[in-house]
């Protein structure tokens, strides 16, 4: 094991909502790559995913809250494209704060469970 894999160790956080939903960084990502691009399809594309597999993830997230995180538009003479509501820009910064919080708390523990991976 190499150096910085041992003192590198990455904490996953995700939240389960049963029996179906959840939110990960990956879900997180994506609505961060349609804030940037304006698209559902470019926000998939930079995680080297198809819009369908993006639109998909898009709209379970759309069902799993009471407001919607993203809003799209269709296409047209502008072509389409997508936003974050009020509500996605705050469940991102929610969850960032989460995994930071998370990652403080759990520091120690992590550290002495580092220390005894074998070389």
């Amino acid at each position: 094991m190499s150096a910085s894999a041992k003192t590198e160790p990455k904490l996953i956080f995700r939240l389960q909502f049963e029996p179906e939903g959840r939110i990960g960084r990956g879900k997180i990502q994506l609505l961060s790559h349609i804030r940037q691009t304006g698209s559902i399809s470019a926000g998939g594309r930079a995680m080297d995913m198809s819009y369908r597999r993006a639109w998909l993830l898009v709209d379970e997230m759309n069902r799993l809250f009471r407001e919607p995180v993203v809003e799209s538009q269709r296409g047209g003479k502008q072509g389409g494209g997508a936003m974050l509501t009020p509500f996605g820009e705050a469940l991102i910064a929610h969850y960032h704060a989460m995994e930071k919080k998370a990652q403080a708390a759990l520091a120690e523990d992590i550290g002495w469970i580092v220390g005894h991976l074998a070389e």
